[in-house]
């Protein structure tokens, strides 16, 4: 079976829960500071955790039920909240590898005005359960077998009190946008829209015509649902072009779906990322909240979050200042050249043992630098720099950037023992 590649955006996020990590989560939550919005608009202020909770939500796969990792942000109280239901794609490899998604740039929109959002990781990803169904070049297929665990997201959903079930919009990027079209035509009472980040599947290697079934496909959903669609595609996508990306589109509405197609220009080196940068939100909010507003779901702003990361900067030498990196060996410093050569958001982690890791843009940069090197490391890893200027010292532990910040609240695991 040939490769599958998706790329769910341009940072993997990570899943290391330990106490250091809730420490360097805490100076993102120290820095990411709330503020105040105007009083007509009755704002209440959002804990900058945004209450994030893992559920693992029961669903049946050939007869046996499996459980869904399943990624919930909700704002305070208790509902019931409007729903987005955010679907993620597919990296290279084993998805068992993958981590879990949550979607932070698009979540943190989400919940400030209102809603709560559920991720869940579909079977055979991440720690989910069951297996991960590949049909090989049937996109149709791959489309609707994936769609089948927001069924059971959906049946969990209506058990909860803070759920309102009478208002949920459906997204997803890249393979998840795929398995959002696939599920518009299953005809779920309470779903208003549905939103398309770059979806689709990209099959590398082999004879298939992946692009001409992936066209197939998009016209199969095309004709059995009545819900309408919001797209997005840009121009240097690296998965789906602009031609395919109005293929896809012109075989949706000629099949009779309701599709708007929002085809904007270049976005940094892959557009394919863009719904996963805090620089696309000004791609995609402005038509989303018309989207939404359209089908009637809640657009407007009832909780404050100033999501802009701000850790100190320190005094201890300057952003380009290669020799000043403390414990790098070898070749190690043409990596940090190449970091400052890098957009932001960015981030450069470093480890007394030598490890080293940094990232760019993606969801959450900085988690990501301190993910990838400390699977390298025995020892913990710190941030050296973000974006453009250095936030070393050389206290020991975490270091006095982060090391006076109180630790928000933990991630929270449970299992759900029935629909």
């Amino acid at each position: 079976m040939p490769d599958l590649l998706l790329e769910k955006r341009a940072a993997k996020k990570t899943r290391i829960f330990s106490a250091f990590r809730s420490t360097v989560f805490a100076a993102l939550t120290l820095a990411a500071s709330l503020v105040a919005i105007p009083a007509a608009a009755q704002a209440v202020v959002l804990e900058t955790s945004l209450n994030e909770q893992v559920v693992m939500v029961p669903a049946v796969s050939s007869g046996r039920t499996v459980e869904l990792e399943t990624t919930i942000f909700k704002p305070v109280g208790d509902g019931p909240f409007p729903l987005l239901i955010m679907n993620h794609g597919k990296a290279l490899g084993n998805p068992r590898n993958q981590n879990r998604d949550r979607f932070l740039v698009i979540s943190r929109e989400f919940v400030k005005r209102g809603y709560a959002v559920v991720i869940p990781m579909r079977k055979g990803f991440s720690k989910s359960s069951g297996d991960y169904a590949d049909p090989g070049c049937n996109m149709t297929a791959h489309g609707q077998l994936q769609a089948e665990d927001l069924d059971s997201t959906l049946a969990y959903l209506r058990t909860q009190a803070w759920a309102d079930n009478e208002r949920i919009v459906v997204a997803g990027q890249s393979y998840g946008g795929l398995t959002t079209l696939a599920f518009g035509t299953h005809a779920a009472p309470g779903v208003k829209g549905l939103i398309n980040f770059a979806g689709g599947l990209k099959m590398h290697g082999g004879d298939c015509r992946w692009e001409q079934s992936l066209v197939q496909a998009f016209a199969s959903y095309g004709a059995k649902t009545t819900l309408p669609s919001l797209w997005f595609y840009g121009e240097n996508d690296n998965h789906f072009g602009p031609a395919l990306a109005s293929r896809l589109r012109d075989a949706y509405v000629q099949a009779g779906g309701r599709a708007k197609l929002v085809a904007y220009g270049p976005f940094k080196r892959d557009a394919h990322g863009m719904s996963g940068s805090r620089d696309g939100v000004k791609i995609w909010w402005p038509e989303t909240e018309r989207f939404l507003r359209e089908v009637g779901m809640p657009a407007d702003t009832v909780y404050a979050i100033n999501d802009e990361y701000r850790i100190p900067k320190t005094e201890y030498a300057s952003i380009d200042n290669v020799d000043a990196i403390p414990y790098l060996r070898g070749s190690a410093r043409e990596q940090y050249r190449t970091f400052l050569s890098k957009s932001m958001p960015r981030a450069f982690a470093v480890s007394p043992t030598g490890a080293w890791s940094w990232a760019e843009d993606g969801d959450d940069p900085v988690a990501q630098a301190l993910a990838d090197c400390q699977k390298n490391s025995s020892q913990p890893c710190r941030l050296y720099a973000v974006d453009d200027h250095v936030v070393w010292t050389d206290d020991q532990g975490i270091g006095a950037s982060t090391a006076t910040v109180a630790a928000p609240a933990p991630v929270t695991t449970s299992a759900i023992t029935g629909p």
